[in-house]
């Protein structure tokens, strides 16, 4: 039995979706060492320097490399956000870093969107059940919800992009909770990038564990808790008028 090949605009559509994936598994395999704290270490000197003589096109180089990363889900996002602290200070090195994450976000949220996200929205919605009830609840409740998961990075950053990509979230809402939702996590590992010069010196590695040390996890969980107030006060009076 032979199957109907799928409509020419249906395969044009996932092209950028299958650009991603071929690129993040070339990526993976290709420069995975070029991509890392070892590589940073290695050419920190020659990196000044460049930044130095042209500061305006390093910063847009780094913008521009940082939203590939993102956008093709390549190792080396953590690296990259250091590497903006260790360049440009916190400021504007963490600027650099949130608009590079979210410029990245929202082009890999796009591509798979277009690719997979609304057919499979569309049965989500068709269909019956549980996967329906949290799909619509998440929808409901969309930027508490991926606030939320942008504040305390629980989940993988390629995951946080694709899964509201494939529930149909609105773009708007996506792209202000990843720009606003990862700031405080930007700041903190920009900071850590500011000493990564005296850390290399050192002959050390950098602690990226910190984001969950106390002092700093406690306030992140916090204001994701209090980003569900509205949801909760909104619940509690719709159960007094039922």
């Amino acid at each position: 039995m032979t199957f109907p090949d799928p409509p020419p605009s249906r395969w044009r559509a996932r092209l950028p979706l299958i650009a991603v994936i071929l690129v993040a598994i070339i990526g993976a395999v290709a420069l995975r060492d070029y991509l890392s704290f070892d590589a940073l270490r290695d050419n920190r000197e020659a990196l000044l320097a460049f930044r130095d003589a042209n500061y305006t096109l390093t910063a847009f180089a780094f913008v521009a490399a940082y939203i590939v990363i993102v956008a093709f889900s390549l190792p080396g996002a953590t690296p990259a956000t250091l590497t903006g602290g260790f360049l440009f200070g916190l400021f504007p090195g963490a600027l650099f870093n949130i608009l590079g994450a979210t410029i990245g976000a929202v082009l890999i949220f796009l591509a798979v969107r277009t690719g997979l996200g609304k057919g499979l929205a569309e049965k989500i919605d068709a269909s019956d059940g549980r996967v329906k009830r949290m799909t619509q609840a998440i929808r409901d409740n969309g930027a508490s919800v991926l606030f939320s998961m942008r504040l305390v990075p629980v989940l993988p950053f390629f995951v946080a992009n694709i899964i509201p990509a494939l529930i149909g979230v609105r773009l708007s809402v996506f792209a202000a909770t990843t720009f606003f939702g990862i700031i405080p996590g930007g700041i903190v590992y920009t900071w850590v990038g500011v000493g990564l010069g005296e850390v290399f010196a050192r002959g050390e590695t950098p602690n990226l564990g910190i984001i969950f040390e106390p002092h700093i996890i406690g306030p992140l969980l916090g204001l994701a808790a209090l980003s569900f107030l509205p949801n909760i006060v909104k619940s509690i009076r719709k159960e007094r008028k039922t």
